[in-house]
């Protein structure tokens, strides 16, 4: 099979999305088939591998430096080359402009479209936009996201929290659950002493961990808040941050007003293969407050290195977290939150067999089971797409019956 990709982000822009994209081309790749991805130019900033990838001039976000918009020109100028490289599928990753050149080209292209829904826009675009109202950019995410999916042969959603709140807008197109599987790779143990030496924490200092864009709609205020109540019982405890972001800035500040100087340390992004299995060993505890996330792939990665993880369950994160398998849940409320990390910060022999399960839940999360499950998934939706009339099929020159279709 012959998939073309196409995405407003990828590495080294480091975020879900990417590590998505990434896997999902790495385990393809491994099974025979051919993925190619077009993604924005990062100012001449490349991966390790670039085999397959198209790298297109894109627009600069002022409201988000960090991301990029795809300049579609470029791309709808290689028509003829795109046309004769006899794709089977497009893959939308991204509901910017990727969407809009991946539903042309598709289009022009003949081949089914697909789409991966990977943000939970209604509760993140009040951040970006907050000239408009709340209730203005939730009805603009919902009507946006009912255009974009009307719009699409297919739809892949990561957890069945978003597929119920895509359900819930009136979106009927052909959708399945299909998460982001973790790599083998995830499960090789990193050198937590080491991450330590270099960050100069003491080796029995209890250490918190969130891993993960550093955005306002990633609830990282409320582990402040949650770090600075557990202060006044654990005078030593330290939250890790690790990742950047536009939330960053304003984060520091608050952790500054809440007199934690001392009590949270931001190292921002790590390279995921070298630092940040280091990084996640040397937590005693990986925390998580998002309400928006439509898996929370981090949650695993934890797990996969024996960490406990404490996290809200919400949103996608249900699909992931299982009470007792790696994982214990707390409410949306700093004291019970701050009282379960307490409890396993203080209890590190159960916080340690907790982590123990955990590594083994994550390994039924695997990549390769996931990759198999989506190739089952273009399968079907070619076959579908191959089966339906188009309208040149069914126009005579003397008549021409109106399938509805564009």
């Amino acid at each position: 099979m012959k998939i073309l990709m196409v995405s407003d982000v990828y590495f080294p822009r480091v975020n879900g999305v990417s590590t998505s994209i990434a896997t999902y081309r790495s385990e393809l790749a491994a099974r025979g088939h051919e993925v190619h991805l077009i993604a924005p130019d990062y100012d001449g900033l490349v991966t390790d591998d670039e085999s397959h990838i198209q790298r297109v001039p894109a627009r600069h976000l002022p409201f988000d430096p960090e991301d990029r918009l795809l300049k579609a020109g470029h791309v709808l100028a290689q028509r003829s080359a795109l046309k004769r490289a006899e794709f089977d599928l497009l893959h939308i990753q991204t509901p910017f402009a990727a969407h809009y050149l991946g539903v042309k080209l598709a289009k022009e292209l003949g081949i089914p479209r697909v789409e991966t829904y990977h943000t939970y826009f209604e509760e993140y675009l009040y951040h970006y936009l907050p000239f408009l109202p709340k209730a203005g950019t939730r009805y603009l995410a919902r009507s946006l996201s009912r255009r974009q999916c009307d719009d699409l042969d297919a739809l892949v959603v990561p957890s069945r929290g978003m597929l119920e709140v895509l359900r819930g807008y009136g979106i009927r197109t052909h959708a399945e659950i299909i998460p982001t599987g973790l790599p083998a790779e995830n499960f090789i143990h990193g050198d937590g002493a080491a991450f330590r030496a270099r960050y100069g924490i003491a080796p029995t200092r209890p250490v918190m961990l969130y891993v993960g864009r550093v955005a306002f709609e990633k609830n990282i205020g409320f582990l402040l808040k949650m770090t600075a109540r557990l202060k006044q019982q654990l005078p030593d405890v330290l939250l890790l941050v690790a990742g950047e972001g536009p939330a960053l800035n304003p984060l520091k500040r608050e952790a500054e007003q809440l007199g934690l100087s001392d009590n949270v340390l931001f190292v921002g992004y790590l390279d995921r293969k070298r630092e940040l299995p280091d990084c996640y060993r040397a937590a005693n505890l990986f925390v998580f407050s998002s309400c928006t996330e439509t898996q929370g792939l981090v949650l695993l990665e934890a797990m996969a290195q024996g960490v406990p993880v404490l996290a809200l369950a919400e949103m996608g994160t249900c699909d992931v977290l299982c009470e007792g398998r790696g994982a214990m849940i707390a409410a949306h409320e700093l004291e019970d939150f701050a009282a379960k990390a307490l409890l396993l910060l203080r209890r590190p022999e159960e916080a340690m067999h907790l982590g123990k399960l955990g590594k083994e839940y994550a390994a039924e999360w695997s990549a390769g089971a996931l990759a198999e499950k989506m190739l089952d998934f273009y399968q079907r939706t070619i076959e579908r797409h191959q089966e339906v009339p188009t309208r040149a099929q069914i126009c005579t020159p003397s008549t021409c019956l109106s399938t509805g279709e564009d």
